[in-house]
């Protein structure tokens, strides 16, 4: 009898443990996607010294503190807009809906945007960007900011986590990309320290 009641008492903090681990897999296989990638000779933003010499991203260490549960409004009836780019061009937007949220007790909020040239493929039908800026760039990360990918969420809630946060490619390359910008409402007040971080060897 006492083992089942040990079990029972031990069950809550298995299957958080468990569902813990999931998120934080899911963070490791972007980590090693990302670095895949960019290890690519046919995918990879880099060119010659700075590809030979790439091994890794350093990461932050992974931290639940920013995974959030984000309360998640639908901007309706949202007009197309431009959206400035690194090049000094712009790219076809449309605001998707905003994301609120709390970190370390203070409530936030992001916008989340659509690609209106992505929206014309099939498989980014239900992709959301999130471009956000935070305390930590031109530190720790780039100084323009930093990107989240998203799907278009069934509810009222969607889910961000900074840890899946990285550098556009244009930090790295800004020779042969032309990246967004962030716009001004996206940028946070607080250091956001997850996702990528930034080593400044690059050519931007």
């Amino acid at each position: 009898m006492k083992n089942y009641i040990l079990l029972f008492l031990l069950l809550p903090v298995l299957i958080f443990s468990q569902k813990d681990s999931q998120e934080i897999a899911v963070v490791k296989k972007f980590q090693k996607e990302l670095n895949a990638e960019y290890l690519n000779p046919k995918e990879t933003p880099l060119r010659g010294e700075n590809f030979k010499n790439f091994k890794q991203h350093p990461f932050f260490p992974i931290d639940e503190k920013y995974r959030v549960t984000a309360k998640f409004t639908r901007t309706e009836n949202a007009e197309p807009f431009d959206l400035p780019t690194s090049s000094g061009n712009s790219k076809s937007y449309r605001e998707y809906g905003k994301a609120t949220f709390q970190l370390d007790g203070k409530s936030y909020t992001l916008n989340l945007y659509q690609s209106l040239d992505l929206l014309k493929q099939k498989k980014y039908k239900d992709y959301l960007f999130l471009p956000f800026r935070d305390a930590t760039n031109g530190k720790e990360t780039y100084g323009g900011g930093k990107y989240i990918d998203l799907k278009t969420p069934e509810g009222d809630t969607i889910t961000l986590d900074f840890n899946t946060s990285y550098q556009p490619y244009c930090a790295y390359n800004a020779y042969d990309y032309n990246c967004p910008i962030v716009p001004e409402e996206n940028r946070l007040p607080v250091e956001i320290k997850a996702g990528v971080m930034y080593e400044d060897i690059y050519h931007h």
